[in-house]
């Protein structure tokens, strides 16, 4: 796993000695001497993670961290401060300026690659979410870099796994200043226990009697409901070792006993921050692809979507040698609505239109937004008989019950004319298809509307 590294460090000797270690790693490792460079380069988007110096002449690191942490173009990008500062108060300044680590010097190799390759691992997640959900800004969804800078990582969902009352009682205290915090003491419900709580942050003791915290770790990661959630292990310092390989397999941030308050709460607040931004990115993810497929008014499915799917659908019912049934619905008089009452009432009428037709079909029917006041509904292993029934019985509930516009001051009546017909010839090209279904379409209306007309294959 590579990535591009950015050592900032105004001493030669301490930047040629990082970049010999990384290089050595197959890292590509860039320098800058002082924090005005470095903050340059990182806004310009050309490295993953940045290993920061603290004592630097002009700008020192934790303002540096600072800068970097509360700017929506860089806040993404993991700072690790390296420094010969060894004291907590330095540890947990460099924490609530918001770096994702501090190591002090000398750091063994093993540490300092552990920790670059797992937040290599989550820098590259984060940028193919970013990347994702880029397509969202065009469609004027709101992009989560304000909201995510100004985010003070409190008020999260923790739950904690230790079976250690003296330890864990005094863990929950510490965190509840800030956090809603649910123990679990046994290791073998854990798993469920975070599957079910919707939490935002796991943290898990590795030193528990008669259990693998490790272990534990790694079926969160492989859980779906558990995968990215954030985790942080508590070991004691002899088990430094199995921290590194934490690391390796998902763990997310890891502190040694005795545990310092300040540091838990930092970086707790550090990895639900985290957790916040990448969950936002994916739902915009999530919602730009609802976008793309959905018709806005009616919340149906566009034609877009229904022209692509329908050759899926058509494929397995030819596979299968089951019929597939589709008709084409269109708004009687829908001109004249508009005409008439405005085209507010129009809109009225076409998602109170779209409610009604959910209503009268299955689950697994496809009902799609045509175009303008015409709608297509396909319906997968139906027949023709089958299918008219549901026609005629949408058809009914259309006239049978007046449209409410105009917030319900009005109520206007609403017909709808439908063309029906099957596939049932295998390998059947689904544009033959819906043009038997359009003229079905064409001849209800022509015989006076309010009707439901079939098209036999």
């Amino acid at each position: 796993m590579s990535a591009r590294i950015l050592v900032v460090d105004d001493v030669p000797a301490n930047v040629k000695l990082l970049e010999a270690r990384l290089s050595a790693e197959y890292f590509d490792v860039m320098t800058a001497s002082n924090g005005t460079e470095a903050l340059a380069l990182a806004r310009r988007a050309e490295c993953d993670i940045i290993l920061l110096d603290v004592m630097m002449p002009d700008m020192d690191g934790f303002e540096v961290c600072r800068r970097l942490k509360t700017d929506p173009a860089t806040h993404h990008i993991p700072v690790v401060m390296v420094t010969a500062l060894d004291s907590p108060a330095d540890r947990n300044r460099g924490l609530e300026a918001g770096a994702d680590d501090f190591l002090t010097k000398p750091v063994s190799d093993v540490v300092l690659i552990a920790r670059v390759r797992s937040l290599t691992r989550l820098k590259m997640m984060t940028d193919e979410l970013r990347m994702r959900a880029i397509t969202s800004l065009e469609i004027g969804m709101q992009a989560p870099e304000r909201s995510a800078v100004s985010d003070t990582g409190k008020g999260g969902r923790i739950l904690l796994v230790d079976d250690r009352e003296s330890s864990y009682e005094r863990l929950a205290t510490i965190l509840a200043a800030e956090h809603t915090i649910d123990v679990e003491p046994n290791p073998t419900e854990a798993l469920f226990h975070a599957a079910e709580g919707n939490y935002d942050l796991l943290i898990v003791s590795l030193d528990l009697n008669n259990f693998d915290g490790l272990r534990l770790c790694s079926q969160a990661r492989s859980l779906e409901r558990t995968r990215h959630v954030p985790i942080l292990a508590i070991a004691d310092p002899e088990n430094s070792t199995r921290l590194l390989r934490g690391l390796e397999i998902g763990v997310n941030d890891y502190l040694l006993r005795p545990i310092d308050k300040t540091e838990l709460l930092a970086r707790a607040r550090t990895q639900i921050r985290r957790r916040r931004y990448t969950d936002h990115l994916r739902d915009n993810v999530q919602n730009s692809i609802e976008m793309a497929i959905t018709d806005a008014l009616t919340g149906l499915h566009n034609r877009r979507y229904m022209e692509s799917h329908l050759a899926t659908l058509a494929e397995q019912a030819s596979t299968r040698g089951k019929p597939l049934a589709l008709m084409i619905l269109d708004i009687d008089y829908f001109k004249s609505i508009n005409d008439n009452y405005g085209h507010d009432a129009g809109d009225d009428v076409l998602r109170e239109f779209a409610v009604r037709v959910r209503k009268s079909i299955r689950g697994i029917d496809l009902a799609c937004r045509y175009g303008g006041e015409e709608f297509v509904i396909v319906m997968p292993e139906t027949d023709l008989h089958v299918a008219g029934m549901v026609a005629e019985r949408l058809r009914r509930s259309i006239a049978g019950e007046p449209f409410a516009v105009h917030k319900g001051t009005k109520r206007i009546e609403v017909t709808i004319s439908i063309g029906l017909t099957t596939l049932e010839q295998k390998g059947e090209a689904v544009g033959d298809v819906l043009k038997r279904a359009d003229t079905a379409l064409y001849r209800a209306k022509h015989d006076g509307r309010n009707r439901v007309v079939s098209h036999a294959a």
